[in-house]
Order: structure tokens, then C-alpha cells, then sequence
């Protein structure tokens, strides 16, 4: 089956979390996310839309976990935000146990994700961000089985 895919174009970090928070508020316990992109292209920004969309307490401050590989966020279902930019094989990512946290009933966002395609479970969702100018980006979701397929649905609707 090819990729269903959902395409929004983001003109500000503002925007950017925003769409991330539309999306956050669709996503259920067991939900994994692959957010791919080059260094500095906002996915963290796009991680911190999806942690307001799964009501993680505003007070909580969402920073990039690639030196800690994993941030643990706590809303209406965990939240953990991964980065395994730092990891180069899928042993070292097995090995740091960060395939468990796809199976614990929280939602999972693995920044650099596309890396470790051999843990990830069918039905992800990609969200690959792109820099089209100063502050915007074009923000591709792309899934092709399961859950990720509902997702893609359900933001087609929210984008009218």
C-alpha cells in the first residue's frame, strides 16, 4: 500500500506549534510520531505543539532530549519525547531501551526516528518538516498502515 499523506505549510513558530497542538489533541496512548528534518528545522518546536495538544501542564518546559535521548512529559497520557540524532545503530538505541517506551501507553515522538525504521511499529506516522523560508516550513505527514492512516484522516478533516 503507498503512503496516504497530509501536506501543511507552517508561515511562523508560532504556526508550527500550533499545528503541533491540533495534531497533539488527536493523538491516543500508543500513538508513535517520526519526526524527521534537518538540524535546526523546528522539530522541537513542532515536539512542544504536540505536549500543549496532550495537555502536559504548561509550566512544563519542552526542550530537546538529545543529549538526554529521552524526555518524559506527563498529560492526559505520558508523553515522551526521544532523540536519537547521537545514536548511529539500532543496537545503540535497543541497548539505551528506548524501544520499550513504544509499548508503555503513552505517545512517542522520535526525533531523527527515520533512522530505526527496524523498531518502529506499522502504523507510525511520519511528520517531516522542510525549511521553505526564514520561519516557514512545509510540514509532511505521511503513514501507510493502521493508526497512522486514522491520523492522517482525522487532520484532513481538521484542514477543511
Amino acid at each position: 500500500m503507498s503512503p496516504d499523506r497530509v501536506i501543511y505549510r507552517a508561515a511562523s513558530e508560532r504556526d508550527t506549534i500550533a499545528f503541533g497542538r491540533r495534531l497533539g489533541r488527536l493523538l491516543e496512548p500508543g500513538d508513535v510520531l517520526v519526526l524527521s528534518g534537518d538540524l535546526g528545522v523546528g522539530k522541537t518546536c513542532f515536539a512542544k505543539g504536540l505536549a500543549q495538544g496532550l495537555d502536559v501542564p504548561a509550566g512544563q518546559v519542552i526542550t530537546s532530549p538529545s543529549f538526554a535521548l529521552v524526555n518524559e512529559y506527563e498529560g492526559r497520557c505520558p508523553f515522551f519525547h526521544m532523540d536519537v540524532y547521537r545514536l548511529e545503530r539500532v543496537e545503540e538505541i535497543v541497548a539505551a531501551g528506548l524501544e520499550e517506551y513504544l509499548y508503555q501507553g503513552g505517545v512517542t515522538a522520535i526525533e531523527w526516528g527515520e533512522r530505526c525504521p527496524e523498531i518502529l511499529p506499522e502504523g507510525h506516522l511520519l511528520v517531516r518538516l522542510c525549511i521553505l523560508g526564514d520561519l516557514s516550513r512545509e510540514i509532511v505527514m505521511e503513514g501507510s498502515a493502521g493508526r497512522a492512516l486514522t491520523l492522517l484522516e482525522r487532520v484532513k478533516q481538521l484542514l477543511g
